[in-house]
């Protein structure tokens, strides 16, 4: 059984650095460790990974646990519950889902309730996709006044994820309106909106090309 872990130890090893020889040294990479073992979790960490992404925040609290002899820095980057939100910002150092603005609002009352205090992310939605949450252009545009009174949110950047099906063509678009999104934030004063959290497994490297700062890669790392 040493031996598997071994092997597989190796695998996880060899498949971090084939990810961190095509992306540039500022890209963060965020292992998605939701389907994975604390094993597996300390393997990559010992091939360098710091950062992990979980869509769950009770089954991330039980690897926190297990692994707090460690220094992971953590992101919650599955949708974020209401009734969530308070074990989430306690937990996480990151929360790339905020996709409304009542969420919003509540995380910025919960801070103060926790002490803590996440960096968050807003997840924006630029193409048609029923099963994905965010705000579109117009909506968040829209949305900027209120957000602005917000001043417990550390809010960061954007996140998106993109609809299943997508060329390669479509995918680097709407990658890159994301990235024009951002710049019109800033544009609009919102200086802090730096961090890009784009791509996944199967369409990270077409998003580091468009521009993304952060990827979150799960089954291209653990998979067995």
């Amino acid at each position: 059984m040493s031996e598997v872990k071994s092997e597989f130890s190796q695998v996880i090893a060899e498949r971090i650095n084939r990810i961190r020889a095509i992306i540039p040294p500022e890209v963060k990479l965020v292992a998605v460790s939701k389907y994975t073992t604390t094993e597996a979790i300390r393997s990559a960490y010992a091939a360098g990974i710091r950062d992990f992404g979980e869509s769950r925040v009770q089954d991330a609290k039980v690897k926190q646990t297990e692994l707090a002899d460690l220094e992971i820095t953590w992101h919650m980057i599955g949708s974020l519950q209401s009734n969530k939100a308070k074990l989430a910002i306690a937990q996480f150092d990151w929360i790339h889902s905020i996709d409304r603005l009542s969420l919003a609002e509540q995380c910025d009352r919960l801070i103060l309730e926790t002490g803590k205090s996440p960096k968050f992310l807003l997840q924006v939605k630029l193409a048609d996709d029923p099963s994905k949450s965010g705000w579109s252009e117009s909506e968040l545009l829209a949305d900027l006044s209120q957000l602005e009174k917000l001043q417990n949110l550390q809010i960061v950047g954007l996140m998106t994820i993109l609809p299943i099906g997508l060329s390669d063509t479509q995918a680097y678009e709407v990658f890159s309106r994301t990235v024009e999104l951002a710049a019109k934030l800033r544009s609009l004063g919102w200086a802090n909106i730096q961090e890009l959290s784009m791509g996944m497994s199967a369409d990270y490297a077409i998003a580091v090309k468009a521009g993304a700062s952060i990827i979150r890669v799960g089954n291209q790392i653990f998979a067995t």
